[in-house]
């Protein structure tokens, strides 16, 4: 998939479910949980162990029902491993430029992590697809408000501090689309093998989104 394609799913999408375990056992179901529940687009995090070989299994037995990205990728040298495994796009906590050129070079969609004003027109302006603010919870989502305001064509996506009781208000406040992390891959689901529970906030922050949008 080039790096248009992905990037229209994720942003039509509108929830980027960022995975991550301290076991690898059990993230494929949670990958195939997600993807029932309606979510089109997940990262595997570099903090899973064997993260590389998850991304490996998961393009392999979940396949094109959802837009996989290897998250926490903080160098070029891992980036470019995530897509030789399979995936999509690259996402990372930190603006690392080469880490952008490397996408860019291989048609992949990257969002970089950013914070201040200037570390996000950075980002945009060395070749991001979409900047991801990090962490969201600090400012709200009146700071990616404000960040809208003098920077309205960058493509903004909150992660950290996103659940169910905030998404509407990140979108509302300008943002392409939402990075869920343990507010949707549940930690105690996860533990407790409750996949059915993932599907289920998985279809209620896809509601969510749709309902913001005005698409249902």
């Amino acid at each position: 998939m080039n790096r248009d394609a992905t990037l229209k799913r994720i942003v039509d999408g509108g929830i980027v479910a960022v995975v991550r375990s301290e076991s690898s056992a059990a993230l494929v179901k949670v990958v195939q949980a997600l993807a029932e529940g309606g979510v089109v687009a997940a990262e595997v995090t570099f903090t899973v162990p064997d993260a590389i070989e998850v991304i490996r299994q998961v393009r392999r037995e979940v396949g094109d029902s959802i837009v996989l990205g290897a998250g926490t990728v903080l160098d070029p040298e891992t980036a470019r491993a995530a897509l030789l495994a399979g995936a999509e796009y690259i996402v990372a906590p930190t603006l690392n430029l080469e880490v952008i050129r490397l996408c860019r070079r291989y048609d992949k969609a990257v969002m970089p992590g950013a914070f201040t004003p200037t570390e996000v027109l950075t980002a945009w302006e060395a070749g991001a697809d979409i900047v991801k603010v990090f962490p969201a919870d600090v400012g709200g989502p009146g700071y990616l408000k404000a960040l809208r305001g003098p920077l309205p064509q960058v493509r903004l996506m909150p992660t950290g501090g996103v659940d169910l009781t905030t998404a509407e208000s990140f979108l509302k406040a300008g943002a392409c689309c939402l990075g869920v992390g343990g507010a949707l891959v549940d930690p105690k689901a996860i533990a407790a093998g409750d996949f059915a529970r993932i599907r289920d906030l998985a279809a209620q922050y896809l509601a969510l989104v749709r309902r913001t949008r005005g698409l249902s």
